[in-house]
């Protein structure tokens, strides 16, 4: 599959309810193929799409999603429903319920993105905890740093007795 297709599906995928998921129109698009099929077939094994492979988006998720991203109303009343989310495990149980050949070279390029984004957020997690380490190490050099020059400051500035005689004009 071309680079730009990948970078077509990385822009499908969404994060909702703190999971990546991919919409059912979306992958009906993908899989060329009316979403209504999808959504059939889905019902006819739902038993294999529990809630962490599928769910219903609320009316607040849905109208926050076509606020983002410029989801116009479908058809002549649009959507009767609302859609269908899919996640990672979602997105490969696909393939077993559409069991075609496109439904299965999408599903493959599908996983491999899913993988690459979950290896950048791995990265990303690497990264921020070396950021947070660098960050404690500085601020305790720092301190360290502040409180030498307290002491220095202290050393070098002089100590003029008590009981001194004062000088200057009354």
């Amino acid at each position: 599959m071309s680079y730009l297709k990948e970078k077509f599906i990385e822009k499908m995928i969404y994060v909702i309810r703190d999971q990546k998921v991919m919409l059912d129109k979306d992958l009906a698009e993908l899989y060329e193929v009316e979403t209504r099929i999808i959504n059939r077939n889905v019902q006819r094994n739902i038993k294999r799409f529990p809630p962490d492979f599928m769910f219903q988006l609320n009316e607040e998720e849905y109208e926050s999603l076509r606020s983002q991203i410029g989801i116009s109303k479908e058809g002549k009343g649009g959507r009767r429903y609302m859609p269908y989310v899919f996640t990672e495990n979602g997105v490969a149980m696909l393939s077993s319920v559409l069991n075609s050949e496109k439904a299965i070279l999408i599903n493959v390029s599908i996983m491999r993105i899913f993988t690459r984004l979950r290896s950048f957020l791995m990265l990303e997690k690497d990264l921020s905890e070396r950021v947070t380490k660098l960050e404690q190490g500085t601020n305790q050099m720092f301190k360290v740093v502040f409180e030498r020059l307290d002491n220095y400051e202290e050393m070098v500035t002089p100590k003029l007795p008590r009981n001194r005689k004062k000088v200057g004009l009354k």
